[in-house]
């Protein structure tokens, strides 16, 4: 408080100056008050003096107008408050995030286990999540070992992309397989080199035993690390399955590979300093503690070079004679006048009046309406009905990106029928596909992919220049659809001799190959909508990243010539 005074004049300004445009309507409002006022003392006059006291009620006039006055005067305090007065500013230092937190993650096959429900690996997918719903705040990277270690996700302050990564993780996307956490240990601590910043190493593995001591004994020993383990595992067990799934992985005697918690292992384990053992839960309660354990960890390095001045907010210094004049200001009545004023106070640089009364989705459904799709798209909020503006509009490029979201079949229908219009038939094979999956009853979507299938595959592509118009005056066989939305029905019965010509096809910039023929989309081909015709949800069908990984790490395999090695399990 101290350092703020006295004021510096020269250096007075505004944090938020748009808030003071909300005195114009405070003032509206106290002048017309007063009027009303006014007006009610003149309605009095009509009422003979000796009547006055028992039809009007009881009250001091010149109290009204001072309630009106304190009331104004509160709210233009709040008003200063959140314009945030400043006229002295602080050096803020840069602060930079130290504290890394490694998760290994077994991709062993033994991971395929149903002791744990629906299996140990997702399983333990789920505690990663949990994880990261309790934030613990470190930088994270993520590992996934079996036969091999490799790098998933590198440190990174962004949760989401751990998130996008784990879901295809399985245990036939590593090249070799086995358990090697030892390579799994090293590869944590080459990544945790990059500060001197004591990290966290958690390990979600099932198969703990002697040699894995060692290896985590020894871990902690040569470093400041500290390691969170969770086994996920059972004391009962199970027989480790084949990658097939079918059968079971037999040892060299012929007998069925077991996996088991080994609590003598993990007891020596838990009694090491550097290391803790963690009790696998049906609840979150096992990574929340783990969450804390690192939070309590957190260090932070200044960045001198990133230190900058900041205007310091002296708004606070209002809300005091503001909550003051509001205990004075409380009567029957007035909660009204200060309603009206919140709604005043509240409005932003971009509020509009019709803002006041209506949402933006439902101001974008009446542009909609109007057929105005362009100008609807901008004013939507909710991405769905965005994209549908788009879509109508034939922006398809930015329905799709607005269509990401959407996980229900019928948005992956309708996402095959943007990539159609697209001219992106493979694409819209996929989604279609997904439809499928999603609701195998959807009949249309299976009929649409083995469309799409046809189109993709059977097409040549050739100069287009070569590519050549339907005679218009030639005479068509047609046959109607027995659908509106089938895109197999209707057209030209192929003679034998059409069918040995072949399809011509042009080549865009984009490399996507659309034919002649499907440049102007056909009028049986129709958006599936819901209850509400005003939503088509469309759905992207994002690439496999698992097959990014299993590919990434067969080539680093390859590159540096790793081979499993001797004493280490090949399951």
């Amino acid at each position: 408080m101290s350092d703020l005074f006295p004021i510096d004049w020269s250096e007075f300004h505004f944090l938020r100056p748009i808030f003071l445009w909300t005195f114009a309507p405070l003032l509206l409002i106290f002048l017309i008050s007063l009027l009303s006022i006014r007006q009610e003392v003149t309605w009095k006059g009509m009422i003979a003096p000796h009547l006055r006291p028992f039809v009007i009620q009881k009250g001091n006039e010149h109290m009204k107008v001072w309630m009106q006055i304190i009331g104004v005067l509160a709210i233009g305090f709040g008003i200063l408050e959140l314009s945030g007065p400043t006229w002295k500013k602080v050096e803020v230092p840069g602060q930079k995030l130290e504290t890394p937190l490694v998760i290994l993650l077994d991709l062993s096959q033994s991971m395929l286990v149903t002791d744990l429900q629906p299996t140990r690996l997702e399983r333990a997918k789920f505690k990663i999540t949990d994880l990261i719903k309790q934030n613990p705040q470190a930088r994270m990277a993520l590992i996934g070992f079996a036969g091999t270690a490799h790098t998933i996700v590198p440190l990174t302050k962004d949760y989401d992309i751990v998130l996008s990564h784990i879901d295809g993780l399985r245990p036939d996307v590593m090249p070799i397989p086995g358990s090697n956490l030892a390579d799994a240990l090293i590869l944590a601590d080459t990544i945790m080199a990059v500060t001197d910043a004591p990290g966290t190493v958690m390990i979600l593995s099932d198969d703990i035993e002697d040699q894995e001591f060692e290896l985590i004994r020894d871990f902690i020993q040569n470093s400041g690390n500290s390691v969170q383990l969770l086994a996920i595992n059972t004391a009962a067990g199970a027989e480790v399955p084949n990658l097939s799934g079918r059968g079971t992985i037999k040892d060299k005697d012929g007998n069925a590979v077991m996996s088991v918690l080994n609590e003598n292992v993990l007891a020596q384990l838990n009694s090491l300093e550097k290391v803790t053992v963690n009790r696998l839960t049906l609840d979150d309660s096992d990574v929340e503690m783990i969450s804390n354990a690192v939070k309590k960890n957190l260090i932070f390095t200044e960045k001198p070079e990133e230190k900058d001045d900041d205007w310091r907010d002296a708004g606070f210094l209002f809300i005091i004679p503001m909550a003051v004049l509001l205990l004075l200001w409380f009567r029957k009545g007035w909660v009204l006048y200060g309603l009206v004023l919140m709604v005043f106070s509240s409005c932003s640089a971009d509020t509009t009046f019709k803002d006041l009364w209506f949402t933006k989705d439902y101001q974008g459904q009446q542009l909609s309406d109007k057929g105005d799709y362009a100008a609807a798209a901008e004013e939507f909020e909710d991405p769905l009905r965005r994209g549908v503006a788009y879509y109508k509009a034939g922006n398809y490029e930015a329905a799709i990106e607005e269509f990401k979201n959407d996980t229900s079949a019928y948005g992956a229908y309708n996402l095959g029928l943007a990539y159609y219009q697209n001219g992106d038939y493979s694409a819209a094979q996929g989604a279609f596909q997904e439809a499928e999956e999603m609701d195998p009853s959807m009949d249309q979507a299976t009929a649409n992919k083995q469309k799409m299938g046809e189109l993709s595959g059977g097409e040549k592509e050739v100069d287009p220049e070569d590519a050549q118009e339907a005679d218009p005056n030639q005479q068509t066989k047609t046959q109607q659809n027995q659908s509106p939305e089938d895109l197999s029905g209707g057209g030209q019965e192929a003679t034998k001799k059409d069918m040995e010509k072949e399809r011509l096809s042009e080549t865009v910039n984009t490399d996507i190959r659309k034919g002649k023929e499907l440049d102007e989309v056909p009028d049986d081909i129709k958006a599936t909508m819901q209850q509400q015709n005003s939503k088509v949800l469309m759905r992207k069908v994002d690439d496999d990243p698992s097959l990014f990984l299993k590919r990434k790490f067969e080539y680093q395999v390859k590159k540096d010539s790793l081979k499993p090695k001797a004493n280490a399990r090949d399951w």
